[in-house]
């Protein structure tokens, strides 16, 4: 197959569900600035080709029991690589998941940060507990666990239908102290159409369910208008197809609404795809497959990441899901994106903003892998917020500029209004602006509203102000002034704490301590950037 880059005269599209995720302000404003700022420090992440980083991954695993030794942990417990950063300095983060007695440990998930050296700086760990449980040998069947496990799923979907799958024995150590547990995992769908894949997780000695967990990550929305845009097409036979070779292979496919299957290949003969309008099949195509060429430039250019795990492999993006499906969702098991049509088939929710809102999702499960639900669900939800927004600005598209309000063109609520607020989260009726102890028990889509008022007061600061012909007004806690560093300087500190220093448990407390840890890293102790950090956590009310 042969690359082609080809202007599309496409869809009217990107609003809605773009606007559901849109984010970050446009240009102007003190923190809105474009140009990006090279940072002070050294701890700048690298630029890992394909092959350099696959060098890393098999040196981390050819060493991987020598650095179990190191850290102390048990004869049992067995270290697996999942991912590794490489700084300017010569410190390599690697990220590990556990394993004891060959189970998977849930909440096992270390990064290990060693210097040029190879000497181990310091850990960060989603548990300080000791992995150890008395005994593998569980008491309570897997059917057992099954059938809880199922019935658990059914209240949770309204009395849908739900199917357990084999519970798979695990050692739970996100909470408490670890135990012998079940992993059930049951399939089913939500009342909005959306599929689910739940997780429960039982105690394997009791019966008792420990906690549960949804895989699918959903976003909200439906989309409209970009303008014409350059697509990534391949020629096959006397046509072409949305196959962008120069991200990876990344694909656009056709579900023509159904809710299952890989899809099919849309096909153009002449490289000029859609209308601008819903009613042609491939204007929703074109939306889907611009936004996720525009979020993988922006994780490679921006943050040096080569496609979502860091692997130069594209994903794939589906779209036409279901009848009537108002929402959009990121799947890892098909490393995945799926686009409903919105109300009435009408109105695809396909966006830049959609786009880069989901992959975003993905680019959090092959990191920090942020459980969802509790705060860290939260901040799960927040991340893809907060790069929705960074992408929108770095593609500065003429018909969708960027601003700090989510959803504001695709009127979910029929009010007119966005669908969630950067400056003052609760202007959205359910958000939280502030962290208190009720915080983790919201849905993850309002909890983050802690983690995107933080990253607003970081980029821009607090009080009133006009940005991009938009008013805003953000408040604090304490009511302090924050004076904002610039969003460039707030996405790469998110960016670094998120691929670095947050685990599969981080809450908001500690995802204060990672986010100055990375902006220590990048523009060293005490600096204006450190200070800056500290002081939008402390608009938000974590300490």
């Amino acid at each position: 197959m042969t690359p082609h880059m080809s202007r599309k005269t496409r869809i009217a599209g990107i609003s809605l569900a773009a606007a559901a995720l849109v984010a970050a302000g446009i240009t102007a404003g003190t923190a809105g600035a474009s140009t990006v700022q090279a940072p002070t420090a050294d701890g700048s992440p690298l630029k890992l080709s394909a092959s350099h980083r696959a060098e890393l991954l098999r040196d981390a695993s050819a060493t991987k029991a020598q650095t179990a030794k190191e850290l102390g942990l048990g004869s049992q417990e067995k270290l697996v690589v999942k991912d590794v950063i490489k700084d300017a300095d010569g410190t390599t983060h690697t990220r590990y998941d556990r394993t004891y007695a060959g189970l998977p440990v849930l909440g096992g998930d270390m990064v290990v940060h060693t210097a040029k050296g190879g000497a181990i700086k310091s850990t960060t760990k989603s548990t300080k507990k000791s992995v150890k449980v008395a005994s593998i040998t569980a008491k309570i069947a897997p059917t057992a666990a099954a059938q809880s496990a199922q019935g658990t799923a059914v209240k949770s979907l309204s009395g849908k239908k739900a199917d357990a799958q084999t519970p798979k024995k695990v050692v739970w150590a996100a909470s408490g102290n670890p135990v012998l547990a079940y992993d059930t995992v049951v399939k089913g769908v939500k009342k909005d159409g959306t599929p689910s894949r739940m997780h429960i997780i039982t105690d394997a000695n009791s019966g008792k369910k420990i906690f549960q967990y949804d895989d699918i990550r959903t976003g909200k929305g439906e989309s409209e208008f970009s303008g014409s845009v350059d697509l990534g097409t391949s020629k096959e036979g006397s046509g072409f197809t949305l196959t962008d070779a120069d991200r990876g292979g990344h694909k656009t496919l056709n579900l023509g609404n159904s809710e299952s299957g890989e899809g099919k290949a849309f096909t153009d003969e002449d490289d000029k795809w859609g209308t601008g309008k819903p009613d042609d099949p491939q204007t929703a195509a074109v939306d889907a497959h611009y936004g996720a060429a525009e979020t993988w430039d922006y994780y490679k250019k921006v943050q040096g990441r080569n496609g979502i795990k860091g692997d130069g492999k594209g994903a794939t993006s589906r779209v036409h899901y279901g009848k009537n499906y108002v929402n959009a969702f990121w799947d890892d098991d098909c490393f995945c994106m799926s686009y409903g049509d919105g109300e009435g088939d009408k109105a695809p929710l396909t966006a830049l903003d959609v786009a880069a809102h989901e992959m975003s999702h993905g680019v959090t499960a092959a990191t920090a892998n942020l459980t969802y639900s509790g705060e860290s669900g939260g901040l799960n939800e927040g991340t893809s917020d907060i790069f929705g927004t960074s992408v929108e600005f770095y593609a500065k598209n003429d018909k969708d500029p960027g601003d700090y309000l989510i959803g504001e063109k695709i009127n979910i609520n029929g009010d007119g209004k966005p669908l969630r607020y950067m400056d003052k989260p609760s202007k959205d009726g359910q958000s939280k602006d502030f962290w208190d102890s009720s915080t983790g028990g919201l849905d993850p889509h309002y909890s983050s509203g802690v983690a995107n008022h933080f990253f607003y007061l970081l980029s821009e600061g607090s009080g009133p102000k006009e940005i991009g012909g938009v008013k805003y007004d953000s408040p604090t806690k304490d009511d302090k002034k924050v004076e904002g560093i610039g969003r460039d300087k707030a996405e790469k500190i998110w960016f670094k704490a998120l691929t670095e220093y947050m685990t599969s448990n981080t809450d908001y407390k500690a995802a204060r301590e990672a986010t100055v840890k990375a902006a220590t890293d990048l523009y060293k102790a005490g600096s204006p950037e450190v200070k800056g950090v500290e002081a939008a956590w402390d608009g938000v009310a974590v300490k």
